[in-house]
Parts: C-alpha cells; structure tokens; sequence
C-alpha cells in the first residue's frame, strides 16, 4: 500500500484554510432594522394632557412609557402627565383639562379590576361614556386606555400579560392621537379657507 506522506505545516494550512471558509459561510446574516417611518409633521405644536390612574400603576404605567416613546416620533413633543387616584376621576379632569383650551388631545390610561364598591364593568363603561362627552363638549379629543379585563388575577404571569398589553396599548393611543389631530388640523384650515362649512 502506497502512503504520500505531506508536510504537517501544509496539513495545519489546509484544515485552517477550511475553518475560515466555512465559518463565513455558516455564519447567518445581521439583520439590519429597517429605517423609522417618516411620519407627517403638524402645521402648528401640538400638546397633549396624558391623565394615568394611580392603581395598578405599574401596569399603567407601560402604556404612558410607550405613548410618549411614538408620540415623539410622531412629532407629538409637548406631553403634559397627569395622575389621579383610579380610572373614575379620569372624566373630570380630562373636562377641567380640555376646557383650558391648552391642550390639543387628552389621552387616559387605567386598569379597572373587580373590587370595591363598582363593578368594573359599570366603572369602564361610566368612564368611557364620561370620556366620549368631554369630547363633544369641549371639541379637544379624548382618547381611551383605559382596560377591563375579563379576569385579572393579582399574580406575576397576569402582571407581565397586563404591562406587555398596556405597552401595546400605549403605542396605538399614540398613533390614533395623532392620525386625529392631523385630520382635524386639514379639516379646520378647510372649514377656515370656507371649503368646508
């Protein structure tokens, strides 16, 4: 049988040659995040009452911590933060807020739970109804936050769940004040220009 023998350098060359070549092709791609979306900007600054309820406000919390976050990429730089005990005292300081014709949008953001002396359910219900009046008075936009979930248990896993989904929230409050206040910017220079009207 016929052996070649080959020179050990060579060998150790061959096999670092071969490492090197198949380290840069296993190796997976980086991923590059695609570029922030440029978002419309507003003919005039625009400022917004943020009102968050105390209770539970770790929860509430994430959903204020994501809207002002989309809120400045938006251009929505003027953010004012308000807190108040639970979700019940929300409507009355939106209407106090609105009615100082300083802000543009009031946005709310609560967690309402079983207990107490409400039902949640009667507390959601009273707080959006309250909301949604605030807004036709006074003609400044409310947007709502404010949650009833279906069960909430006072454990971790409800906890991470809640913050996980008031971060989400929080972003979508964002993007629907100012889809709003973009429309009603063009829809006020129109009825001005007496397009509309």
């Amino acid at each position: 049988m016929n052996q070649m023998l080959q020179d050990p350098q060579a060998q150790t060359s061959q096999v670092q040659t071969s490492q090197i070549e198949a380290s840069q092709t296993t190796q997976p791609p980086v991923p590059v995040d695609p570029p922030a979306p440029e978002h419309p900007r507003f003919a005039k600054p625009q400022r917004v009452a943020f009102v968050q309820a105390c209770w539970h406000r770790d929860v509430v919390e994430e959903a204020r911590i994501a809207f002002v976050k989309e809120a400045e990429a938006r251009h929505l730089t003027h953010v004012d933060v308000f807190e108040v005990p639970g979700s019940f005292e929300i409507p009355l300081h939106a209407q106090v807020l609105a009615k100082t014709r300083r802000y543009t949008a009031i946005v709310a953001a609560g967690l309402v739970v079983d207990g107490g002396i409400y039902r949640h359910e009667f507390v959601a219900d009273t707080v959006i109804k309250a909301l949604m009046d605030v807004q036709l008075r006074t003609e400044v936009p409310v947007f709502s936050a404010v949650l009833t979930p279906q069960q909430f248990h006072e454990t971790e896993v409800h906890y991470d769940f809640f913050r996980k989904h008031f971060a989400i929230k929080g972003v979508e409050v964002a993007e629907a004040c100012a889809n709003t206040l973009h429309g009603l910017e063009r829809l006020r220079g129109q009825v001005a220009a007496g397009i509309v009207g």
